[in-house]
């Protein structure tokens, strides 16, 4: 007999104030990046009727503070396991405190999640366990990743925070069921507008974040049949418009026919789910 699954996504913020991204299965849920305050990431959860009692691990993907935020008081208040690598946590020590659970992952170094906060470093990966695959990306941060995520044969692909889509990039988020990445900025609005020239300049340097043309291009390269969503991130406020990211990643899509939303910071989004068939 045959029962459905649901791998699922659903961002809870997007933007330069605030990043963090709930994935879970029937038994685990971890949370990527807690860039908001602890009482907020509760209240954003809560909104879509988790807690942070349902997290087995909360992963930093880089140490700036829009993704780090909350990390060490929901990893103290509810014995989260905190993962990121030992570049990352040597630069934002400071900011989240002592946390009485963290645990370190090189990019490249794949890693297993459990139920009930058990997290098992294992580089061969039952899989139905949801398993986390690091890998390196360009930003102007100490170790900076992005994250494939898999379970029962199903992948989501997190990448933000980029400044180029390098080869490694590409290869690692090829055949997603799921990609949740970076759009940042429209490139007139942003020369165009009032950030200072040093910014402008870091935005768009290899070390910056991606325009909508790179998005588009990065995914013209991803698209493939099995591609079924597309989540749009880390849009700037101030440089960009959801509009002009749904129209430059919809040109590039290649006639798939992948759903295309945006992720935002006010409130969390729609609750993506792929499901799986399961033998049981």
């Amino acid at each position: 007999m045959k029962k459905n699954n649901s791998f699922c996504i659903c961002p809870l913020a997007s933007g330069s104030r605030g990043n963090a991204v709930l994935v879970s299965t029937p038994k685990t849920a971890i949370l990527v990046d807690a860039g908001l305050s602890g009482k907020e990431i509760q209240r954003r959860m809560a909104a879509v009727g988790k807690t942070p009692d349902h997290l087995s691990a909360i992963i930093i993907t880089h140490e700036h503070r829009d993704h780090i935020q909350g990390a060490g008081v929901l990893g103290r208040r509810f014995n989260i396991p905190v993962y990121m690598t030992k570049a990352t946590y040597q630069a934002c020590a400071k900011v989240v405190g002592k946390i009485p659970d963290i645990r370190f992952f090189g990019c490249g170094e794949s890693f297993a999640v459990k139920n009930c906060n058990n997290v098992m470093d294992d580089k061969i990966c039952d899989a139905s366990l949801l398993t986390v695959h690091p890998f390196s990306t360009s930003h102007d941060a100490s170790d900076p990743a992005g994250l494939t995520l898999t379970w029962q044969g199903c992948k989501i692909g997190i990448a933000t925070d980029l400044g180029i889509a390098t080869n490694l990039v590409k290869e690692h988020l090829r055949d997603c069921s799921v990609l949740y990445l970076e759009s940042n900025h429209d490139p007139d609005m942003l020369i165009n507008g009032s950030y200072p020239w040093h910014l402008k300049q870091r935005i768009k340097s290899r070390t910056g974040h991606l325009s909508n043309a790179d998005a588009g291009m990065l995914l013209s390269q991803l698209a493939h049949q099995n591609l079924k969503h597309v989540i749009l991130a880390h849009l700037s406020e101030e440089n960009n418009r959801p509009e002009h990211a749904l129209a430059e990643a919809g040109r590039c899509l290649n006639g798939s026919s992948a759903v295309l939303t945006v992720a935002g910071p006010d409130r969390p989004g729609e609750i993506i789910r792929i499901t799986a068939d399961i033998s049981v």
